[in-house]
């Protein structure tokens, strides 16, 4: 009997992480651009409305994706008291076997829930679109298949793994850290980096927050005149929904 199933029958939780108005729309349709998604199939819960929820929320769903933060530290649970209950939703997802795109705070609170360390570094930290090293392992990845070494992927974090948890595959990563990962034979994966994020939204999301991330509205302007598109790391996301309705 022939698989109707597409990515459009999928139901998906977006973790949000994001307080700014503007940032939690843009992310939202940047989910669903380079995901190749609905509005009606995402529902998106944002930890600065909810900060407290059950790991089980994600139970009536097929697919989990978190999302970025500009405005919260993994490395301060005492100050963003969603941050234990974003870990727990994750070691969750990974108990479950439920599918997972995690990236950049994402990725962070998944190295913490991993037994893994971040570090930060708000002095000389990687922001702009920066060139990747793929492993071996990501030429047999379904997600990274065919992605070519050296792609470009939006990166601004001050927060960082140098190594990926134990248990875990490198897939990406550059000379100052590791990139991506996925957890051995579960469906997870985690990004330093925003496979959902393009150039103009970038430079739109940076311009919001320059204040943290540049002295200047020249420093900004200076960087921000710099960032090239990155079409091989945005089509992850569209690889990662393709691979889940392949293996369903």
């Amino acid at each position: 009997m022939e698989n109707h199933r597409t990515a459009h029958n999928l139901s998906v939780l977006l973790v949000q992480i994001r307080d700014q108005g503007a940032v939690r729309d843009e992310e939202v349709e940047s989910f669903l651009r380079h995901g190749g998604l609905i509005p009606t199939q995402l529902d998106v819960l944002n930890v600065f409305d909810t900060p407290e929820f059950a790991p089980e929320i994600v139970n009536s769903y097929d697919v989990v994706l978190v999302g970025g933060a500009s405005e919260a530290s993994v490395l301060a649970p005492d100050t963003y008291k969603f941050v234990p209950a974003i870990i727990s939703l994750l070691r969750y997802c990974i108990a479950e076997d439920k599918p997972v795109f995690a990236s950049c705070f994402g990725f962070q609170a998944a190295v913490l829930g991993l037994n893994g360390e971040i570090i930060r570094d708000g002095e000389d930290f990687e922001m702009g679109t920066i060139p990747l090293i793929l492993s071996d392992a990501a030429k047999d990845d379904p997600v990274f298949t065919s992605a070519p070494n050296g792609m470009l992927a939006v990166s601004c974090h001050q927060e960082m793994a140098i190594k990926a948890p134990m248990g875990c595959v490198v897939l990406a990563s550059t000379e100052r850290c590791v990139h991506a990962f996925r957890v051995e034979n579960k469906p997870f994966w985690a990004f330093q980096f925003h496979p959902e994020l393009d150039r103009a939204c970038f430079v739109q999301r940076l311009g919001i927050f320059q204040d943290k991330y540049t002295d200047s509205v020249e420093a900004y302007e200076g960087v921000a005149a710099q960032f090239k598109e990155t079409p091989e790391s945005n089509r992850l996301l569209h690889r990662f929904f393709e691979y889940l309705v392949q293996r369903r």
